[in-house]
Formats: C-alpha cells, sequence, structure tokens
C-alpha cells in the first residue's frame, strides 16, 4: 500500500505492486518432507485417468487411489481431495488448495477437461507431459552426477591437504634460508593460513555450501545463475536445448488439451524454471493477448530462441497447427537434449583432467622448484 501512494506521489500510475520476498529459510524447513516426488504425480495422473476412463466416479477413484499409494502426503492429500470432490467442489479447485504438490499446468488442464467434459483425455495429455518432463530431469541428473562428484571431491581433497599434509612439507622450506619461488610463497600463505584456522576453514566450507544453495533459492540468486548457465561454454547449447524442449511441449500439451494460447503462455512461464525463459514467455503471452503474432514477441529474444524455433512457429500460426508444430519441435529438441546428455560426460571429462592436471602442475612445481635451489644452494 505504501509503495502504491509512493508511485502515485512521483506521478506514476501502479497497474499492480507485488511485495518481493528473498529465501525463507523458516518456510523452506517447514517444506522439507512435504513435497511429493514426481513419479508418484505420474502414477496418480495414470491411475485417476484409468479410474475414470474405466466409468468410477471422481470421490471413488481417489479413494481407491489413496488406498493404494504408498506414499504418506499424497495418500492425505487424495484422501482429503477425495472428501471436497464428493461434497460437490470442482477437481481443479481442489488441486489449487495444494500449491507445493499440483502446479498450474495441473489446475489448468484439469480445469479444461472438467470444462470440456473430456477430463480422462486432458489427463492423458498431462501424464505424457510429466513423463517427458520425468525422462529429462532424470537425463539431466544422471549427466551432471560424475562432474559433481569429481568437483566436489577435489575441493575437499585440496582442504584436507591444505590443513594436514603441505604444512609439514613448507615447514622445511621456510627454514633453508633459500630464496622461494613465487609459486610456494603462496602455496605457504595458504597452507599456513589453513593450518592455523582450522575449524574457521571447514566451518568456512561448510558454511558457503549452505549460504550459496540458500542464495541460489532466491529470485536473484536464480537469475545470476541461469544468466550464467546461458553464457558458459560446452553448456549453453544444452540449457537452450532443454528449455525449449520444455517450453514447446507444456504449451504442445495445454493447447491440444483446449487451452487458449494466451492462457497457455501463461501457464508455461509460469512452468519454466530459467528465470530468462519465464520473462520472454510472459512476454508473448502479453503481445498475443494485444493481438501480435507469438513469434513477433519470440524473435527478440534470439540468444534464446533459435532462427529454426522461431520459423517453424511461424509456420505453425499461419496454418492453424500450432499444437502440432510445437510437438514435432518439442521431439526434435528432447531427441538432441538425450543425444547430448549421453555424451556429456565425455565432453566434460577433458575439462575436468585439465583442471585437475593444472592444479596438481602447480603444486608439483611448487614443491620441487624449492627442493632444487636448496640442492643447488649445499652445492
Amino acid at each position: 500500500l505504501n509503495a502504491g501512494h509512493t508511485l502515485k506521489d512521483q506521478g506514476l500510475i501502479p497497474v499492480s505492486v507485488t511485495e518481493q520476498k528473498g529465501f525463507d529459510f523458516k518456510a523452506y524447513i517447514d517444506g522439507i518432507g512435504t513435497g511429493v516426488p514426481l513419479k508418484e504425480k505420474i502414477v496418480f495422473i495414470q491411475d485417476l485417468s484409468l479410474l475414470i476412463k474405466s466409468g468410477v466416479a471422481a470421490p471413488r477413484a481417489m479413494r481407491i487411489i489413496s488406498q493404494q499409494t504408498t506414499h504418506k502426503t499424497l495418500k492425505k492429500i487424495v484422501k482429503e481431495m477425495g472428501d471436497s470432490v464428493e461434497a460437490g467442489k470442482p477437481l481443479h479447485e481442489t488441486m489449487a488448495s495444494y500449491p507445493n504438490v499440483f502446479s498450474h499446468i495441473f489446475l489448468s488442464m484439469v480445469k479444461v477437461g472438467e470444462l470440456s467434459g473430456n477430463l480422462e483425455k486432458s489427463l492423458d495429455y498431462l501424464k505424457i507431459q510429466l513423463m517427458r518432463e520425468s525422462e529429462l530431469k532424470s537425463r539431466t541428473k544422471s549427466a551432471m552426477m560424475y562432474p559433481a562428484i569429481i568437483v566436489t571431491a577435489m575441493l575437499i581433497i585440496g582442504v584436507l591437504l591444505a590443513i594436514f599434509v603441505l604444512p609439514n612439507l613448507t615447514s622445511t622450506f621456510k627454514e633453508s634460508g633459500v630464496q622461494l619461488p613465487i609459486m610456494t610463497r603462496i602455496v605457504i600463505v595458504i597452507s599456513d593460513f589453513a593450518a592455523n584456522n582450522k575449524i574457521l576453514v571447514l566451518v568456512g566450507m561448510v558454511g558457503a555450501g549452505i549460504g550459496g544453495f540458500m542464495f541460489f533459492r532466491t529470485k536473484q540468486g536464480k537469475k545470476l545463475f541461469n544468466g550464467f548457465m546461458l553464457n558458459m561454454p560446452l553448456i549453453k547449447d544444452v540449457v537452450k536445448k532443454i528449455n525449449i524442449a520444455r517450453f514447446t511441449r507444456v504449451l504442445s500439451s495445454l493447447i491440444k488439451s483446449g487451452i487458449s494460447v494466451v492462457e497457455g503462455l501463461k501457464v508455461t512461464s509460469n512452468a519454466m524454471e530459467n528465470y530468462y525463459y519465464r520473462v520472454a514467455i510472459a512476454e508473448a503471452g502479453e503481445a498475443v493477448k494485444l493481438g501480435k503474432p507469438l513469434t513477433d514477441s519470440l524473435s527478440k529474444h534470439e540468444k534464446l530462441y533459435p532462427f529454426i524455433v522461431i520459423q517453424m512457429l511461424s509456420v505453425g500460426e499461419e496454418t492453424g497447427s500450432m499444437d502440432t508444430i510445437l510437438e514435432q519441435i518439442a521431439e526434435q529438441y528432447e531427441s538432441e537434449v538425450d543425444d547430448t546428455m549421453k555424451n556429456l560426460s565425455t565432453i566434460i571429462e577433458p575439462l575436468l583432467l585439465l583442471v585437475i592436471g593444472a592444479v596438481v602442475g602447480f603444486l608439483a612445481l611448487a614443491l620441487i622448484m624449492p627442493i632444487y635451489n636448496i640442492s643447488q644452494s649445499i652445492q
């Protein structure tokens, strides 16, 4: 309210005022253990679709699913949803009561299915969308697991070396009285600081990890991380393909289920995890609402959308086959992502070896050069 008054005092007309919040630690801690894995949601949608196709009423279908599911949180939620639906509340409204479990995609597709009388068809589209999303996330995590383990191991080994091993070696060099190379002096400074501040270094390392994790959960942190990933060599192309595949797959599923392009773009924007794609799609939704072609808005973001994608979407708009074109783009990029992810470890491995080699080489020179200088002085 104060923000609105301040803007009016400056001669500006506020269209909307939204409170910006940082990372809510309490809310994050409270939310641990209350989520539902994506695979459980897929099984839920699959079972619900099958039961409704078989002629089972939604309340009874909910009770059946609640009894057979083993996930405690989902069991409780489905039971409560069944009671609400039986009391006359629409399914999409009961889902809206659990925003941490059911996203905008769920709500929109279920709502359209209920209004059109084709709920089982909307659930089928939703199931396909969730299955592709699950496959994409699984491949991404598998591909990044190896580099993450290597980098983490390097950091831990480096810290332990600096605290417990290097001080014993560098003490000999300091006592020799010989002029030490710059690399050796750097290693001595680092090892002395680590050895004299063991607790500070270890606590600082853990604190930096937790602090970094919390920061990248905030809006600014996500924006910074997403921007870094979109500009990082070797990784940026994969990131773009993943986001384009997600964008086209979600929008295609929404349009097929009967949602308008404008509403579909709004839902798709909320479904995107990358900040820059989310903003670009939201802007496109506003432009389409005003009667402008979708491609006019997306073409302004040439770093996010390749020329061929814009041209294919343009053909979809001209021929009225947007949902089909979107699905074709999604399948193409999902296939490319699959191929890339299979070879990602092979691409990243040489880079990791170069980094490890550079660190080992630096340490080797820093420790061997003073030994050579000492032997020369003795001679």
